[in-house]
């Protein structure tokens, strides 16, 4: 089975660093990219949702989005029957305490600060990659 990433970054740097992040950690899943909020929302609701259609196997989390915020995303996601068991991982910059309490008041599966170095970014993408697509077994949707 195809196991999909969905990034929902807006930062286009940060975008191309998980794709290289993701490359230099031989993660060659398919990368789905949406730059906000209500994007990712219409792509997993609608288009994953729609009959026959495979729900991502991953979804990268920015918490500071255009349009639709990271945390109402995740909302959203969480309190529909349809989506709420898939692995979600925020994926920021930020490391206020507010927002890491509300992500995990909200359902995130886990909360990663993007690193500066590069090096670091690797790593932590490489085991996300290896965790939530590899060791962990997903729940039936």
């Amino acid at each position: 089975m195809n196991k999909t990433i969905l990034l929902v970054e807006d930062n286009p740097s940060d975008i191309e660093l998980t794709k290289r992040a993701l490359s230099k950690s031989r993660i060659a899943n398919e990368l789905v990219v949406k730059e906000d909020g209500k994007e990712a929302l219409d792509y997993v609701l609608q288009e994953c949702c729609a009959p026959g259609a495979l729900l991502p196997a991953l979804i990268l989390l920015d918490l500071k989005l255009p349009k639709v915020d990271g945390l109402t995303v995740l909302k959203t996601l969480r309190s529909d029957e349809r989506t709420r068991r898939i692995p979600i991982v925020i994926l920021t910059t930020s490391s206020e305490q507010l927002d890491i309490s509300s992500s995990y008041d909200l359902g995130a599966n886990s909360y990663i600060r993007k690193p500066v170095d590069f090096n670091q970014f690797v790593e932590a993408v490489n085991s996300l990659g290896l965790y939530w697509l590899v060791v962990n077994e997903a729940p039936p949707y």
